[in-house]
Order: C-alpha cells, then sequence, then structure tokens
C-alpha cells in the first residue's frame, strides 16, 4: 500500500510540474508557445507522460483555467472582508478582478477567453466557477432591485470588458481608476 501511496504522491507532482510549465510559458510567451514538445522539454517528460495525464493541450489550459479560478475566488474573499460597507466591497472585488486580469493575462486568457469545455452557469459547472460567480454575486446583490443573478452576469461581463480591452491596450492607460468608479457608480444607482 505505500507504495500505491507513493505512485500517487508522484502522479501528482507531475501534473502539478505540467500545470506550474505550462502556466510559466503562457505567462512569458503566450498560449501558442503551450505545445506538448515545449512542455515536455520544460519538465524532463516525454510527449506520451503528458498525455498520460491531459487528454490534451485544451485539458491542460482548463486545468490552469480551475487553477486560477480557485486562485480567484481567494482573491475575491479577501477583497470582500477587507470592505467597510456594500459599496467599498462591490469596488474592492471589481478592484481585485482587474488587478488579477493584468497581474496574470495568461490564466485570466485560459480562464476566460480561450476555448473550454468547462461548463458555465449549468448543473455540471464545477464548483470552483460557482464559488467564483457567488462571490461576484454577495457584492451585486445589495444593489440588485430584482433578479440578482442577472445583475451579477451584467457586472462581470463589464469588468471583463474592462480586463480584455485593457490587455489589448484598446483603452486609455490614465483613465484606468475613472473606469472602475464609473462602473460602481452605475451599480449603486441601481439600490
Amino acid at each position: 500500500m505505500p507504495t500505491q501511496t507513493r505512485r500517487e504522491r508522484a502522479r501528482e507532482e507531475r501534473r502539478t510540474l505540467i500545470l506550474r510549465a505550462a502556466r510559466d510559458l503562457a505567462e512569458s510567451e503566450g498560449w501558442d508557445a503551450v505545445t506538448t514538445r515545449r512542455l515536455a522539454e520544460a519538465v524532463d517528460y516525454s510527449q506520451p507522460v503528458l498525455y498520460g495525464h491531459f487528454k490534451n493541450m485544451d485539458a491542460i489550459a482548463d486545468a490552469v483555467a480551475l487553477e486560477g479560478i480557485a486562485e480567484l475566488t481567494e482573491v475575491f474573499r479577501a477583497a470582500r472582508s477587507s470592505a467597510t460597507d456594500d459599496t467599498a466591497g462591490l469596488r474592492a472585488l471589481a478592484q481585485a478582478y482587474l488587478e488579477y486580469a493584468d497581474q496574470h493575462p495568461a490564466v485570466y486568457e485560459a480562464m476566460f477567453v480561450r476555448r473550454t469545455d468547462l461548463q458555465f452557469g449549468r448543473s455540471e459547472t464545477p464548483a470552483s466557477l460557482t464559488d467564483a460567480f457567488n462571490e461576484i454575486r454577495a457584492v451585486v446583490e445589495p444593489f440588485a432591485t430584482d433578479d440578482p443573478e442577472s445583475l451579477t452576469e451584467v457586472f462581470w461581463s463589464a469588468l471583463h470588458g474592462i480586463a480584455t480591452l485593457t490587455h489589448g491596450r484598446r483603452l486609455r492607460s490614465t483613465h484606468h481608476q475613472a473606469r472602475l468608479e464609473t462602473l460602481v457608480s452605475r451599480f449603486i444607482g441601481n439600490k
């Protein structure tokens, strides 16, 4: 039995190493640079070993996305817990979202831009995705007059748009704070 435990531990360590290498490579060179050949070289394992852990490159990106979503959920919780009132909570979560997207662009891309097999808003949705959505919903709900779920989707969409357009250098870099304040003030006005 101890051998099996060692094997399981070694397998999990290889999986973690593969994901870390994929994430590092994507952050430094973009997702197009993340290939099984490059990953195999980076982790010093053969390509069949990679396929023993992940079906394909999309599965690797999805696993990176799930890790990122779990991290982002913790960032959301910390932002919410530091807030003194509902408005501060909304602002803190929005700021945390945009900072995470800026600091981890490849992970953000895996989470919310790349094509994915991850299911959002369905019964099959992984718990980590639901947890992240519920953190956003918690700061939006005090401002919802009806249908907090749709309002949460609209708020998330606005944050995603700002993050994506900022990353693509489509927005004025000098107006980041003004955009954030405009978004928050529009949602506060719904109360």
